[in-house]
């Protein structure tokens, strides 16, 4: 594992391939995760090639004054997962209409599992993109506020609010599974 940080890893990279290398073999992982959560497997890896393309050939753009690489990088993620938000919302609305559905010849163990599945997509569906994407920063990358907040040119304070919101749209989609069924 090189010991730099990855502010110097970025700031060497432009002379030193290696030290961009490194830098992909510490967030290609965590990336990859958050993109796969956020698109799926298949357009994964991908996407997570085309944030360190993005990063590599903008990495003199870089401001650490700013913040951090790990964000930065989040915050590429995140911007790359808006140009295929359209496939993001067919696969939300797949996932909803499929959840309450066993395949053929199964039965569903547990009846309400499907209910809350659709429930969550419905949820995340008809969230703000912006209180999305902070619980998706937050939930799936393990992301602090603050991080988020850079990530996604933000005040924490209003990360704060985006994540709240996000999860009282959620909270309120799974009530209705328990209480009364999908609405």
């Amino acid at each position: 594992m090189n010991p730099l940080t990855d502010e110097q890893l970025l700031e060497r990279s432009g002379r030193d391939p290696d030290a961009f290398g490194d830098l992909v073999d510490r967030h290609s992982g965590a990336l990859h995760r958050y993109v796969a959560r956020r698109l799926g497997p298949d357009d994964a890896e991908d996407l997570v090639s085309e944030v360190f393309v993005t990063a590599h050939r903008t990495r003199d753009r870089f401001d650490p004054s700013r913040g951090a690489v790990r964000p930065w990088l989040f915050g590429i993620a995140t911007n790359l997962v808006h140009r295929h938000r359209r496939a993001e919302a067919r696969r939300l609305d797949a996932l909803a209409r499929l959840a309450g559905r066993a395949p053929a010849g199964a039965e569903d163990p547990e009846p309400r599992t499907a209910a809350e599945r659709a429930a969550l997509a419905t949820a995340l569906r008809r969230m703000k993109t912006e209180h999305r994407d902070a619980l998706f920063l937050h939930a799936v990358a393990g992301l602090t506020i603050d991080e988020i907040g850079e990530a996604m040119g933000a005040p924490s304070g209003t990360v704060k609010a985006w994540l709240f919101r996000a999860r009282a749209v959620g909270a309120e989609h799974m009530t209705a599974v328990t209480t009364e069924g999908i609405r």
